[in-house]
């Protein structure tokens, strides 16, 4: 991110919603590969993101100049305030690594294999990609893998932009689909990753079932954020309810987990790691709190100012709403065999069928003639993901 701090109100929310975003990123990377370097990052973004919301603050006050503007003005930072409280919370599930609450270093690995996964891998020699730009090797579209990170020798660089190159001895820390990871392998000069195990893996009984609810919550967080974007974006109230109902689904599961966490006590080698597991979920279900605030004005059927859309239109991923047609690429065909994420870097979110909504659909979900999809990933992706659809998106007024 740029450290010069912009100076209108659209870019302070375009860099707001972008910080709170990688933070989420960060912030599990960080627990997964129990690293305290990507955790202080994160406090640090947090920090800069408060700079960003005082300077909003101001701005916006300065612009109030008649009850209308401040009515205006009002839900800008009623929006920018939910924002921050999800970096917020972004930056709790961080502390459980800068703190060292711990988790149980046999569940890690379960962590980290959620609907995305998020994977670190270091550049050879002569691989394809060295020396390359992100733009020209184009990874979202290719691999269906963002990069969040990348550390040359002890220096991390987040975040980083189209125009960074990258160089032999680079580690980069990357996020998507399952399938994707060994296509960066490939392209990182790195050998496949290693076929797990068919053996059985003795059960670890009521604590597996609580990273299970965790592994759950994470997933419910990130797509409630998601989905309270795209509701803010289209304007769409099914989709503001729909966040609402992902976030009383997280309370239950807050709920269970902390009474699994009670009873795996006893089996539990070191007590204190359970308290980290109390942490994420506690953090996880104060992100989906937040994205569920920031849909009250849609939820409402209130106005928002005109410089929230188009500060949403101008982020780093785009948001996408597509319909199946009858007879396309995507007309009775699974997730898993389109590959949307690695073909296209589109991430679908949730799918509408009917008046049922299925968020975060599994690689199996068959796609079928009327299906609405809520998609983020690049502005690039996006067509490629029409094309599929055989459909243009809906209009922001449907």
């Amino acid at each position: 991110m740029d450290d010069q701090q912009p100076n209108n109100v659209k870019d302070l929310l375009v860099e707001l919603k972008d910080a709170s975003e990688l933070m989420i990123d960060l912030a599990y990377a960080a627990v997964f590969f129990n690293d305290e370097k990507v955790a202080n990052e994160v406090t640090q973004l947090e920090e800069r993101s408060n700079g960003y919301l005082r300077r909003l603050r101001s701005i916006a006050m300065l612009a109030a100049r008649s009850p209308e503007d401040a009515e205006g003005m009002a839900g800008v930072l009623w929006i920018a305030d939910a924002i921050q409280k999800i970096g917020d919370a972004a930056s709790d599930v961080a502390r459980v690594i800068a703190a060292r609450l711990g988790i149980p270093e046999d569940l890690r690995p379960d962590l980290r294999h959620a609907d995305e996964m998020t994977a670190r891998v270091r550049v050879r020699e002569d691989a394809p990609m060295t020396g390359r730009s992100l733009r020209d090797l184009s990874l979202p579209i290719e691999t269906g893998m963002w990069v969040m990170a990348i550390r040359s020798g002890m220096s991390w660089q987040f975040d980083p932009g189209p125009d960074d190159i990258v160089s032999a001895g680079d580690v980069l820390l990357v996020r998507g689909p399952e399938e994707g990871v060994n296509e960066v392998r490939q392209l990182a000069g790195a050998p496949p990753m290693p076929v797990a195990p068919d053996e059985d893996v003795p059960a670890l009984s009521e604590l597996d079932r609580a990273v299970d609810i965790l592994v759950e919550m994470k997933d419910l967080a990130e797509a409630a954020v998601g989905l309270a974007y795209s509701s803010i974006l289209f304007n769409n109230r099914a989709l503001a309810a729909q966040v609402a109902s992902l976030e009383a689904r997280s309370d239950f599961l807050q709920d269970e987990l902390e009474s699994w966490v009670l009873r795996a006590a006893p089996e539990a080698r070191h007590v204190d790691d359970l308290r980290g597991l109390i942490r994420l979920a506690s953090a996880s279900e104060s992100i989906c709190d937040a994205a569920r605030e920031m849909t009250w004005y849609v939820e409402h059927g209130e106005p928002l100012h005109p410089v929230v859309q188009m500060a949403l239109e101008e982020t780093e991923e785009t948001s996408a709403e597509t319909i199946v047609q009858p007879g396309s690429p995507a007309d009775g065909h699974s997730l898993a065999e389109l590959r949307i994420e690695t073909e296209t870097g589109m991430f679908v979110l949730a799918i509408q069928r009917g008046a049922r909504w299925t968020y975060r659909p599994r690689a199996a979900f068959a796609l079928a003639a009327g299906d609405r999809l809520i998609s983020i990933g690049p502005e690039e992706g996006e067509e490629e993901l029409i094309a599929l659809c055989g459909e243009q998106p809906v209009p922001v007024d449907a």
